[in-house]
This record gives structure tokens, sequence and C-alpha cells, in this order.
């Protein structure tokens, strides 16, 4: 059942099913409106034949020119001057007969009427059949009838339909040819995309799904899978990635909060400043353990479209201000300095808890990343009703194919995980789904040996 419904065969059949459609409508149309087109050609003859005997009548080889319109034509012409025929045609042709008595009504009546031109069609009773006839004053005293019948003879009919049956025949042959080279065609390019996509779905991404073939949709379609393929081999290795590091991150705070409970119930009971000290490093190990499920769980909130913005007016500066003194214990345990240039009363309208989160993260990541001068530079100015905000380290860089990459979850350049000195790894990713949702413009900048520049720009908007 499956190889009998495969694209081949389906194209194989569909395509013979329209050869044979468009032969029967060929031979529906030609049975039934072939008398019909044989009707409408003889009366345009008929005209024609009829000019010529009037521009040649009186001329010295009028009877030729009789003669050779009837050998041309397969009509009858009869020339009668007073009561005498002068010129006839074979009367026994289906066109004219002499006792085809509804023509000699016409030929009686047209002499006796005066008329210069006249036409009818009659009942030929002897052939059964119907013929036209134009009747034509020459002059006073002579008039001309031109015959033809309004059917195919048998002999035409016949041969006409024995042509038909042979070229169908061929030209269905031919049909049928023709539909299984498309089929072949088509199927095949399409067969080998989809063993690819059953290796890839089987997780196997090393595989090619470039086709020789020259069908435009079919090129696209192994395009788009060998982008699709390229996307999903990054979003599997990111995954992995996301699942050690997230293991990671939980398991260390986690395995350092029962060590050093364990030693307080050990050993350092009695001991009340190292107890001390232990109970500090549980409590700043479950901080960040907070703070990771924390981003974990706002991630997967602006991933599914399920939070809500609570825009307000508030001034950019001093969120940026306040943030920054959080980080003044860095001056005294790893000489971080920030050297700032920030403008004052920058008004904007967003989600100010969002904002001061899109804020903190970008300065944790360039602590994380901090260069030798261990310096961040940081800018927010007024430029054109814009608020351009910038954050910058000269740390060691990063490559262009890497600018777009460092948004996703727990990407790093070196590929090789670290805990990071603040935050939790999802910090930039959190920042690009916030300033997403704020339909903020956002890049980053970034030269090797030099360093990282990230900035965002938002519209200024007085309260």
């Amino acid at each position: 059942m499956k190889s009998r419904n495969n694209l081949k065969n389906k194209v194989w059949l569909y395509l013979s099913i329209f050869s044979v459609f468009i032969l029967l409508i060929l031979g529906i149309f030609s049975s039934v409106f072939y008398n019909l087109f044989y009707e409408w050609k003889t009366v345009k003859k008929m005209d024609s034949i009829a000019g010529e005997i009037i521009n040649n009548y009186g001329s010295d080889n009028f009877n030729d020119v009789l003669d050779k319109l009837t050998y041309s034509n397969g009509v009858c012409i009869e020339v009668i001057v007073g009561d005498f025929r002068r010129y006839s045609t074979n009367s026994f042709s289906k066109g004219c007969s002499d006792d085809n008595i509804n023509l000699y009504n016409f030929k009686k009546d047209f002499i006796e009427s005066g008329k210069i031109k006249k036409s009818a069609i009659v009942k030929n009773s002897k052939f059964n059949n119907k013929t036209i006839v134009y009747g034509i004053k020459l002059d006073s005293n002579t008039s001309v009838f031109v015959n033809a019948s309004l059917s195919p003879t048998n002999r035409s009919t016949n041969i006409y339909s024995s042509q038909f049956i042979y070229i169908s025949l061929i030209v269905l042959i031919i049909a049928l040819i023709i539909a299984v080279l498309i089929s072949n065609k088509i199927s095949k390019p399409i067969l080998k995309i989809n063993e690819s996509v059953q290796k890839m779905g089987k997780g196997n991404y090393n595989v090619d799904f470039t086709t020789d073939s020259s069908i435009y949709e079919i090129k696209e379609l192994s395009n788009t899978l060998n982008q699709t393929k390229n996307e999903l081999a990054k979003t599997d290795e990111l995954r992995r990635e996301l699942l050690a590091n997230v293991s990671h991150d939980l398991k260390t705070p986690l395995t350092m909060i029962k060590a050093y409970a364990e030693m307080i119930r050990d050993i350092n009971y009695k001991d009340k400043k190292k107890m001390k000290d232990n109970l500090n490093i549980i409590i700043d190990e479950t901080d960040r353990l907070n703070l990771l499920v924390n981003d974990i769980l706002d991630l997967s909130k602006m991933q599914s479209n399920i939070i809500e913005l609570n825009y307000e007016y508030f001034d950019l500066d001093l969120v940026i201000k306040n943030i920054i003194s959080r980080f003044d214990y860095l001056k005294e345990t790893n000489s971080i300095y920030f050297k700032c240039d920030i403008d004052s009363n920058l008004s904007v309208y967003a989600d100010k808890k969002k904002i001061e989160q899109v804020i903190y993260n970008l300065i944790s990541n360039a602590i994380n990343y901090v260069g030798e001068d261990k310096q961040i530079v940081i800018n927010a100015k007024l430029v054109n009703d814009m608020v351009k905000v910038s954050i910058e380290d000269h740390g060691d860089g990063l490559d262009k194919e890497e600018l777009n990459l460092i948004w996703d979850k727990y990407y790093k350049v070196d590929k090789q995980y670290k805990r990071n000195k603040v935050g939790t790894g999802l910090g930039l990713s959190i920042v690009k789904n916030i300033f997403e949702l704020h339909n903020i413009d956002y890049g980053v900048n970034s030269k090797k040996k030099k360093g990282t520049s990230f900035y965002f720009n938002m519209k200024f908007k007085n309260k």
C-alpha cells in the first residue's frame, strides 16, 4: 500500500489521468462540434466563391474559373441563361441534385424575384443532408447557383476518425512516457530529502539536503532544510550546554550549603566566629540559588509571553547610578571600578523593574569579562530625543560570528564552563527578551583583544 501511494506513482497516475482526460475532451468536442465547424467554414467559403464568380464574369476564361472553383472547393456550380442551363458541374454530388425539389423551388423563386444575391439552406431529400445554396444574378438574363453540402462526406469523416484514433494512441503513449520521466524527476530529489529528514529526526545533524534538482521549489526546500538543520544543531548543542550548566549551577550551591551545614553540625558548632562565617556562606549560596531559579522562571515567562509589563515614568540615570552603587564592594575585593558619563533627568517610560534587571545583568556581564585594566565604562546620554546607554568592558572581545550567539542561554566564547563571578549565566538571554518585549533597539559591538560594548536606545519621555 505504501509503494502504491508514493510520490512517484501518484505523479505518474495524475499525469496519465490528465492526458486521458484531455484526449477524451478532444474526442467529445470533435464529435459534437465538428459538423458545426464544417458548416461555419462552408458558409465562409461560399461567400468567397460568390465574390470570385462576380469578379470573373465576362472574362474569356470564365468557364475555366468555374471549373477551378468547383474542383478546388468541392462545390456544385450551375449557370442558367434564360430558361437554359449553360454550365453545370457533377450533378451526383451531395451538394446538388436535379431531383431535389427544394433546390428547384429555390432556383425558381430566385430567378423570378429579381434579387441580385440570395442564400438559403435547403434539405436534399435524395442524400438526406442539408445544403447551402447561393443564388447570384450576373445580369438580367444570367443567374449562377453555387451549392455545397453542409455535412462532411462519409469518406472524410471516416479518415478523420481513423486519424484521431491513431493520433490519440500515439499521444497517450508519449504522455505516459513523459509522465514517467516527470515523476522520476520530481520524486527522486524529494525521496532523497525525505531520507535525510528521517536521519535528522533521529538526532543525526550531519545530513546534507543539497540536491541537483533544477526545480525552483525543491531547491528552495533543500536550502530551507539545510538552514533548519544548522539551527537545530545549534539549538541542540545549546540545550546540552544549558542542561549541563544549569545542573552545575544548581549542584554547586547545594553542595556548598550541605558541606558548610555539616561543618557547623560536626566541627564548628562550638566556635561562634567560624559558625557565623559558615552561615554567611550558606546564606550567600542560598541567595545565588534563589537568583538562578528566579532567572529561569523569568526567562520562561518572557519566552512564553505570559508576563505583563508595568509601564511607568522614571529617571533612567538614577536607576543606573543606584545599580552601580550595589557593586561598590568590587572596588575593595577585586579592584574593579566604574568610569561613568551619565546625563541627568533621563526620563523614560517603561517597566522600571525590568529595565533595572537589564542594567544589572549588563553590568554583571561586564564584570565577568572585565579586562586587565579592571575598568568598566558606562555612558548614558540624551541624543535627539533618544536616551542612548552603553556598557563597555575592555576584555578579550568577540569574533563577528559570535555576536548574535551571545544572547543565547549559557553561550560562552571558549565553550568551557566556568562559574560567573556575578549573575547566573542567563543574564543576556533575559536582557534580550526584555528589550524585545519593550521594542527597544539594542545591540553589541566588539573587537578581539579590545573589549565589548553593549548598547540600547530608549525614547526620551517627560513625565
